[in-house]
């Protein structure tokens, strides 16, 4: 079986270059091992908010479809949770 994934730190790399200010981001990550689910709650300034979620939601769609395959790799179930502001 694969290694856990970094998933603080792949969400970093796809979210950090849409923020104006990539150091407001705030990742908090959660793991419960026993039914291998992963909590990875997002925060950063809201006025980044549009840029993150793209039109229609696109953007945050794509981050969470690459999140979620790679969390069913190893066979952990991902929830991304954002907040707007931190």
């Amino acid at each position: 079986m694969p290694a856990a994934p970094d998933y603080p730190q792949l969400a970093r790399f796809l979210i950090a270059p849409l923020l104006n200010d990539p150091t407001s981001l705030k990742l908090d990550c959660e793991r419960n091992l026993a039914r291998q689910r992963v909590w990875l709650r997002v925060a950063f300034e809201g006025t980044d908010k549009g840029r993150v979620f793209g039109r229609g939601g696109r953007t945050i769609q794509a981050i969470r479809a690459v999140l979620a395959a790679t969390a069913q790799l190893v066979g952990d179930t991902l929830y991304l949770e954002i907040y707007g502001d931190r």
